[in-house]
C-alpha cells in the first residue's frame, strides 16, 4: 500500500470555498487503475491557517506515479480551482509507503 497526501494551508475564512472546489470537482481517481480511496481532511485552525490534507491510498508507488502522468490527473487539475488567496503557499506532498 502506498499513501499520497497533500498539506494545504488556507486562510481563515478560506474553507467553504475550498471545501465546494473539492467538493464538485470530478477527480477521476476511479478510473485510474491501482486507486484505492480518497479524503479530504480538515485539521487543526491556527492563527493564520485552517489545516487541510488530501489523502489518497493505492495499491503502490507505481500505480500514483502513473496517475500523476495519466490524461485523467490532467484532466483532474485543469477544473476550477479555490478564489485567489485561498492557498496561503504550494500544497505540500508527502508520500509513504506502507510497512505494517
Amino acid at each position: 500500500m502506498f499513501i499520497a497526501m497533500n498539506r494545504f494551508k488556507i486562510a481563515p475564512g478560506s474553507e467553504a470555498g475550498f471545501e465546494e472546489v473539492w467538493r464538485e470537482r470530478d477527480s477521476y481517481l476511479h478510473e485510474v487503475p491501482g486507486f484505492k480511496s480518497f479524503s479530504l481532511l480538515k485539521g487543526p485552525r491556527r492563527d493564520d491557517h485552517v489545516l487541510y490534507a488530501s489523502h489518497s491510498v493505492w495499491e503502490n508507488r507505481e500505480a500514483f506515479e502513473a496517475w500523476t502522468q495519466s490524461e485523467q490527473f490532467r484532466l483532474a487539475h485543469r477544473q476550477r480551482s479555490a478564489p485567489k488567496g485561498t492557498y496561503l503557499e504550494h500544497p505540500e506532498l508527502e508520500t509513504f509507503d506502507a510497512v505494517l
